[in-house]
């Protein structure tokens, strides 16, 4: 209790300082820099062989899987790529909200196995380096999805068509999921003989909730279609079609891009350790976290907005 009456009178007197001082110069409620500025800076060194990254105004990136004449089949450069880009989003100041959806008539059609059939079944003579070998592929390629939970910045997978293989291992590490109308999604690997390895079988449980559901899926590589996903809980939204899907989850990215980003980060770092722990290491992690974000002005700022019923977009937070 001393903790919570000690940060309420900390902040009832920074609001009051603020209230009192509307001139303050900590708060600006106009853009700090053009949205072309911004544009050209979340846009720079982002030029990639199986990935287009766009800006969608200021603080939004829509990042696309960029090979629509195949399918989106995951090649190598794809693996290798969305490391790169995912670690570059997550330190670009000005990137607050990512949507992530496939170029084309479709999602993904998963795995290239044409590009990748050397690497699924490398040579040599002792099976224990050839084992030492595959789990260091296997690992790697496991961070080609788990990058997008590190991101701090949420990610939201727009999905259309068929979202195969691979496909519902990217969006099992997405933080939010939509989908269109024609979308249909299916763990693909028992038809080419192994086990989905990069996530969806330690996600996807977690997600849906139903253990029999996912079993099922797994086991027989068989379809799910949008309405099911929808009443799984794999996907929270269904829209009419594909540009319609767009439209929404850019509009979902940019009203999320308006809140203080200490904010969202910080709420996305913590659902996902509380995901991975108990209630009571969570709550423990989470005051460990508050006890300096607390301290953040985006606080006053938020409060203060809603005092003077001015809209959040109103408001520039600093850049994170």
């Amino acid at each position: 209790m001393a903790v919570v009456t000690s940060a309420s009178r900390w902040l009832r007197s920074l609001l009051m300082r603020r209230l009192a001082a509307s001139h303050s110069p900590h708060l600006c409620l106009r853009p700090l820099s053009s949205s072309q500025e911004l544009a050209q800076s979340q846009a720079q060194d982002q030029d990639y062989e199986s990935l287009k990254v766009t800006p969608v105004g200021e603080h939004v990136l829509h990042v696309q899987m960029n090979r629509p004449e195949k399918r989106n089949a995951m090649n190598r450069a794809f693996w290798r790529e969305m490391v790169e880009c995912f670690n570059k989003i997550a330190q670009d100041p000005n990137c607050r909200a990512v949507v992530f959806s496939g170029a084309g008539k479709m999602f993904t059609s998963g795995i290239d196995l044409i590009d990748m059939a050397g690497d699924l079944q490398p040579e040599g003579d002792d099976p224990a380096r050839v084992s030492w070998n595959l789990r260091h592929f296997i690992s790697k390629y496991q961070e080609t999805f788990t990058v997008l939970e590190k991101c701090p910045k949420p990610v939201i997978a727009a999905v259309h068509g068929g979202c195969i293989g691979g496909g519902v291992d990217l969006i099992s590490a997405c933080d939010i999921r939509y989908c269109a109308q024609d979308a249909w999604f299916q763990v693909k690997e028992v038809d080419i003989g192994l086990a989905a390895d990069v996530g969806t079988l330690q996600r996807l449980p977690r997600i849906i909730g139903n253990q029999s559901l996912v079993n099922e899926l797994a086991f027989t590589a068989r379809k799910m279609m949008a309405d099911e996903a929808l009443s799984s809980g794999l996907v929270s939204r269904v829209l009419q079609d594909h540009e319609s899907l767009l439209a929404t989850a850019f509009a979902l990215a940019t009203e999320i891009s308006t809140k203080s980003p200490l904010a969202v980060q910080g709420s996305k770092i913590n659902l996902l350790y509380s995901r991975d722990h108990s209630v009571k290491d969570g709550l423990n992690f989470m005051a460990a976290w508050n006890m300096s974000m607390l301290q953040t002005q985006d606080i006053a700022k938020s409060v203060e907005a809603a005092f003077q019923k001015k809209d959040l977009k109103s408001v520039t937070f600093s850049k994170l």
